[in-house]
């Protein structure tokens, strides 16, 4: 089975830019989580985690 995915995938003209695009698209987003993490306000961040609790109790 090995054999004939690496056959077939040779023959696909540009296949090696493939994996650089994944690369980049998961670098990308995880740049952009970690952006947002960092600037979420505190009080947003208090209320979410919060919800289950309220939930609860409701």
């Amino acid at each position: 089975m090995l054999k004939f995915v690496k056959g077939y995938m040779e023959t696909i003209d540009g296949v090696a830019t493939y994996p650089m695009i994944s690369l980049l698209i998961f670098f990308v987003f995880f740049v952009i989580l970690f952006w947002w993490v960092f600037t979420a306000s505190k009080e947003y961040i208090k209320e979410v985690s919060e919800l289950p609790i309220d939930k609860d109790n409701q």
